[in-house]
C-alpha cells in the first residue's frame, strides 16, 4: 500500500503555524468557498445526506476499507466497521463547504468548513484526504475535524503540599 504521504507534503503550510498563547486572538475574515468537480461534491454531499439521516451504515460506505475518523477530542477510528460503530447514532443538520481541494493521480484532499445550515456561520473545518477506490470512486482515507471554539483548559492541578509530618508520640 503507497503511502499519501506526498500529499500531506504538497499542502502549503504557510501560515499554519500557531500564535503564541499570549497574542490576542483576531477575527478571521471567512474564507469563500470554491466550487468542487463533480465527483468530489458527490463527496460531501453523501456524507451530509448520510450524516444527517443519522445512517451510520452509508457513512461508513464513504470512506475506504482502511480509513480514519479522527475527531477532535476522540481517540482515532481505524476502519469500516469501526468507523461505522463510532458513528452508530451521530448525525444531524450538516452543511459541508469546500475552501480547497486537489487531486493527482489516485489521492486527492478537500479541506472545508461545517455548519448546521447552508449559509450558517461555520462552526469548525475539516480535512478528507481521499483515495480512488478500484471502481474509480473516491473515498475518504482520512477525516479529521474540529470546532472553531477554543477549547477549554482544565484548571491545573493543586499546588503540591509537603508530606504531612507524624506527630511525635506521647503528644
Amino acid at each position: 500500500m503507497r503511502s499519501p504521504a506526498w500529499l500531506l507534503l504538497s499542502i502549503p503550510l504557510a501560515g499554519v503555524a500557531q500564535a503564541p498563547a499570549s497574542a490576542p486572538r483576531v477575527a478571521a475574515m471567512p474564507l469563500l468557498s470554491v466550487e468542487l468537480p463533480p465527483d468530489l461534491e458527490r463527496v460531501l454531499r453523501d456524507y451530509e445526506k448520510a450524516w444527517q439521516a443519522r445512517d451510520a451504515a452509508a457513512l461508513s460506505r464513504l470512506f475506504a476499507e482502511d480509513g480514519f475518523v479522527l475527531a477532535s477530542g476522540q481517540p482515532p477510528v481505524r476502519g469500516r466497521e469501526a468507523i461505522q460503530a463510532a458513528y452508530a447514532g451521530a448525525g444531524g443538520p450538516l452543511a459541508l463547504r469546500a475552501l480547497a481541494f486537489a487531486t493527482g493521480g489516485e489521492f486527492g484532499y478537500i479541506l472545508g468548513g461545517f455548519a448546521p445550515r447552508p449559509g450558517a456561520q461555520d462552526s469548525g473545518k475539516f480535512t478528507l484526504i481521499l483515495r480512488r477506490g478500484a471502481d474509480g470512486r473516491w473515498l475518504i482515507v482520512s477525516d479529521m475535524d474540529n470546532g472553531n471554539q477554543p477549547q477549554r483548559q482544565p484548571p491545573p492541578p493543586p499546588a503540591a503540599q509537603p508530606p504531612a509530618r507524624p506527630a511525635a508520640p506521647g503528644r
